[in-house]
């Protein structure tokens, strides 16, 4: 029986509605008006009870990931010749229904996996993704762009931003609201700040026709739920960056989204955005998941334009931050930040992950006044969405997270020992 025939929900529960245990519709936390941190305390797999879902686990049993579907709160393994990958199965032209049409192994419980941590010995998920390319884009909303005009004009140093802020914020602020990045407008508030001598590299990539487009990570080195997230141990002043990362095929199609956490190392970056590759690639720095919502009848582009993120951090010292991110802040459409990305001008053959960008600045200050936020070792870090769930990592130094061994030689070694490849 395939996956399809395993639904049991129609076409109204399916687009608005979840299944009660007493068999009736009742509503979704969009509908509720819920955000995720409310719905924590629910239980994370009623957000994937509608909706097809794809993601990666750990199997111990045969030493490598598996591609796997969700259904009816179990985790199918659906790896097979025909996809072995995530990036085989993306390159579907109708991904949707090759997930529906398989079979597939129950391998879990979801709420088990949801709960698991990241350890070779037992089943969990991996990051979402594998062979594509793990790019982002910086830079894309102005609340953000203005504080990495504070991190270059601090050069990094904490101590120097509160003031720093002030006065940045009192000579350039009003000026960006609700600009339309590459815009005439945007050109005439470039030309206005380079007279007022208040122009920055980051404004350029933030109000000017090109986006800043980064290698946020290496091919297969992204971490998933429950694994530890590294910094660098130079940093002193870091944050998280809560996105929505977009699965993009070979061909420049958006397939789906998920969530993901742009670990980022201000005073690195803000010293020289030369830096920026020491800033936002260490071991362990790069975390998507928990799984890839694939973009069908219940959730398409436009809710990922819509889509409002929710940010959690919980220090070991009892400290807690929240914030949030809305993507309908954000400066340049999905498609424009993708076509920039990929096309004529730039071929990935295996596809892409797209991070884009985040609203999210932390400016609270945490201990030190003026300081405001950074990490500290042991903080628990969640990034929850209602529509993709919520990826949940402990920070630690990279240099504490367990080291990045499984690359793309071992998953072909692995996959062809599997007789998969």
């Amino acid at each position: 029986m395939s996956l399809a025939h395993r639904q049991k929900t129609n076409v109204r529960n399916t687009l608005n509605y979840r299944q009660t245990p007493d068999g009736k519709a009742g509503p979704t936390a969009l509908e509720t008006g819920r955000s995720f941190g409310e719905i924590e305390d629910m239980a994370n797999s009623d957000i994937f009870s509608t909706g097809t879902f794809i993601g990666r686990i750990w199997r111990p049993d045969v030493e490598g990931p598996a591609l796997v579907t969700v259904q009816d709160g179990t985790v199918y393994d659906i790896t097979s010749k025909e996809a072995p990958t995530a990036r085989d199965l993306l390159e579907k032209d109708d991904a949707v229904a090759f997930v529906r049409a398989q079979q597939g192994e129950a391998v879990a419980k979801l709420d088990d996996l949801l709960a698991a941590k990241a350890d070779r010995a037992t089943i969990h998920l991996l990051a979402p993704v594998d062979l594509q390319a793990i790019k982002a884009c910086g830079v894309t909303f102005a609340r953000s762009m203005l504080e990495r005009v504070i991190e270059e004009r601090a050069a990094g140093n904490p101590d120097l931003a509160e003031a720093i802020r002030g006065k940045v914020t009192a000579l350039i602020g009003d000026s960006l609201r609700n600009l339309k990045a590459g815009s005439p407008e945007a050109a005439k508030v470039k030309a206005a700040l380079i007279e007022e001598g208040v122009w920055s590299q980051y404004l350029e990539v933030g109000i000017g026709p090109d986006a800043e487009v980064f290698s946020k990570s290496q091919v297969m080195s992204s971490v998933g739920l429950g694994a530890d997230v590294g910094l660098h141990p130079i940093s002193k002043w870091n944050n998280p960056e809560p996105e929505i990362v977009l699965a993009v095929d070979s061909q420049g199609r958006v397939k789906g989204a998920t969530l993901g956490n742009d670990v980022n190392l201000r005073d690195v970056e803000g010293r020289s955005a030369l830096l920026l590759g020491k800033a936002k690639d260490n071991n362990a720095s790069c975390s998507i998941g928990p799984f890839i919502r694939l973009f069908d009848e219940t959730y398409t582009l436009d809710d990922v334009r819509n889509a409002d993120l929710d940010l959690k951090v919980e220090g070991e010292d009892g400290y807690v931050l929240h914030g949030r991110s809305s993507m309908k802040e954000i400066s340049r459409d999905p498609l424009d930040l993708v076509s920039q990305t990929i096309g004529r001008h730039h071929q990935y053959p295996d596809g892409v992950v797209l991070f884009m960008g985040t609203l999210f600045a932390p400016v609270e200050d945490r201990d030190t006044p003026g300081q405001g936020f950074t990490h500290k070792v042991g903080d628990i870090v969640t990034i929850s969405n209602d529509r993709l769930g919520a990826l949940r990592n402990r920070v630690l130094l990279s240099t504490e997270c367990p080291p990045w061994t499984f690359g793309v030689s071992h998953l072909m070694r692995n996959l062809a020992r599997r007789g998969l490849i």
